[in-house]
């Protein structure tokens, strides 16, 4: 291990390592529940729009727990950073919304355009140019997205732990505080409590030991006393492999090539838009975290971690699951220790396991894992101190970037906002060359993409 790995020059051993890549798995196991409902035929999307080429549950399932193995084992062989990927929430609704439900492609079609992008990352990563686009990111705003993302899934945790509540269009606010009446909500809070008296007290392993007292709990009040944790039993203990979309890309590259090449265009400018900077962001921010970038705020390596995420998206089309992509989550194994490749092959692991061993994950209710984003998102935002916020220049772009994120949901919108407007600050005081050339091209594509998505929307295209 210290030969595959050098776990004593980043300071960590063997079993600190395990525990991180656990709990990173535990963080972001949702994803293999979720995923299927997203864009497989549970979607109730795709019947409201009379849409009836969704795919199965079962191979949608299959298909992310083996993509995440291979992208999360990628990223850890070929980088040595404890980073973990699996099908993005966000691109899965890409995939389902924008490419089938919007511009009617199959399955098959979606899948060929997800493959395809795959390949084109390949080529940008082996060439230097995706490099180049994260080297031509002013530091500030490196910064800025990594407190973004803390912002991002802190919201995510309270939105899933029940603390912080929708609200209907036409009320006085868009979000709200819960009552607190839902056993479940309590048990995030408790959570929430436990895990932050661990991390004060610098218990090692704090956020893992956390997170499965919660679930422990959560179980105990739910079986012993009857209480209702959101936990669901299995009913089945035999677990289905389904390999019925494997391959199923290559079919439908006739009908992606037969369509308008205006459609083709629109449909690989948006995928490829949103993957590469939810993936450039993700990979900052949770570098950030555990402090890999330099001093200028690069990433050591992102050559390695950015073709793995290439490869891991290809692969994934070809068993049949949406982009895959890095996740924020990572940054939650990060925060209990990990700081090498086998937190990364460990998470792996679990993902692989999970194909037969999925019915256990019922027991862990979102409960229990909501409140590590919550805590991670805390320590995220420590790069905010990085920002020099006097500074107008400076302040605008990245105040857009770090609350962008959470309002608009998305880390590609909160990033394409800071991003246009840092130029459009720079050109407003006629630095016209203090910006890099690539923030030029990266703006036009982000604007180019939210015009599509505008006509799109139209239905003009």
């Amino acid at each position: 291990m210290e030969k595959l790995f050098h776990l004593k020059e980043h300071g960590t051993n063997i079993r600190t390592e395990i525990i991180a890549g656990l709990t990173t798995f535990l963080t972001m196991a949702y994803i293999i529940f979720l995923n299927p409902t997203v864009i497989g035929q549970s979607n109730p999307a795709f019947a409201a729009a009379g849409y009836e080429g969704a795919m199965a549950d079962s191979a949608v399932f299959t298909a992310t727990c083996i993509g995440a193995a291979i992208g999360t084992w990628l990223i850890g062989w070929l980088s040595n950073y404890p980073m973990a990927q699996a099908p993005g929430l966000g691109l899965n609704a890409v995939f389902a919304y924008t490419l089938c439900i919007g511009f009617g492609l199959s399955p098959s079609a979606a899948l060929a355009a997800v493959f395809i992008g795959g390949v084109f990352f390949i080529l940008l990563t082996v060439t230097g140019a995706r490099k180049a686009i994260v080297e031509a990111i002013p530091v500030s705003l490196k910064k800025a997205i990594s407190a973004g993302i803390g912002l991002f899934i802190a919201l995510i945790g309270f939105s899933n732990a029940g603390i912080v509540i929708g609200q209907n269009d036409g009320a006085a606010t868009a979000v709200d505080l819960a009552a607190f009446t839902k056993p479940s909500t309590i048990l995030a809070l408790a959570g929430l409590i436990i895990i932050t008296i661990l991390v004060i007290q610098k218990v090692r392993g704090a956020i893992f030991i956390g997170m499965i007292l919660t679930a422990v709990i959560g179980n105990v009040c739910q079986f012993a006393f009857g209480i209702e944790m959101g936990i669901t039993p299995p009913t089945n203990w035999v677990p289905h492999v389904d390999f019925s979309m494997f391959g199923q890309c290559f079919v439908g590259f006739g009908e992606l090539f037969s369509a308008p090449i205006a459609s083709i265009t629109a449909v690989l400018i948006t995928l490829l838009m949103v993957d590469m900077f939810d993936t450039i962001g993700t990979l900052i921010g949770a570098a950030d975290k555990a402090g890999y970038l330099d001093e200028n705020g690069n990433l050591p390596k992102i050559e390695r971690a950015m073709l793995a995420d290439a490869l891991a998206t290809s692969a994934g089309a070809v068993f049949g699951t949406s982009t895959v992509t890095t996740y924020v989550e990572s940054t939650s194994g990060i925060a209990a220790g990990g700081r090498t490749g086998l937190t990364s092959t460990v998470t792996g692991l679990c993902f692989a396991f999970a194909l037969v061993l999925s019915p256990l994950l019922g027991f862990v209710p979102t409960a229990a894992t909501a409140p590590v984003l919550i805590i991670v998102g805390i320590m995220m935002c420590s790069s905010l101190k990085d920002i020099d916020w006097p500074d107008l220049e400076v302040a605008f772009p990245c105040f857009f970037t770090v609350v962008g994120m959470p309002f608009f949901y998305s880390i590609t919108d909160g990033i394409a906002f800071g991003f246009i407007s840092y130029v459009i600050v720079k050109i407003a005081r006629a630095k016209f060359k203090e910006v890099h050339p690539l923030m030029y091209v990266i703006c036009g594509l982000f604007v180019i993409m939210y015009v599509i998505t505008g006509l799109q929307s139209l239905g003009i295209l």
